[in-house]
């Protein structure tokens, strides 16, 4: 069921869970929606930088904010990531929202 980030499974034991179900025991949450939280969770790091770049700056864009508070606000969430890449200027972020 979940086969997100996987290595081989172990003796027919899908990967991650151990997670759902650590989640399963430690939380209210059903067998089914542990799973969902753990696939949207890898699904959320697994976005690329630029994607990540362009919906964050939709996301603050329809908060009202500028382009200058947001692509500074942007820098400073990336090293965040999981896979933080690397750091990119105002110039290249407004790159890549828009080309």
């Amino acid at each position: 069921m979940l086969e997100r980030r996987s290595r081989s499974a172990d003796a027919g034991h899908a990967p991650h869970e151990d997670l759902v179900d650590h989640l399963v025991r430690s939380t209210p949450l059903q067998r089914g929606e542990a799973t969902r939280v753990v696939l949207d969770v890898l699904a959320y790091f697994d976005e690329p930088a630029e994607a990540y770049v362009r919906r964050r700056h939709r996301e603050l864009q329809s908060q009202g904010l500028r382009n200058d508070e947001i692509f500074e606000r942007i820098r400073h969430e990336l090293p965040h990531r999981a896979v933080a890449p690397p750091d990119l200027s105002a110039r290249q972020l407004r790159r890549l929202v828009y080309g």
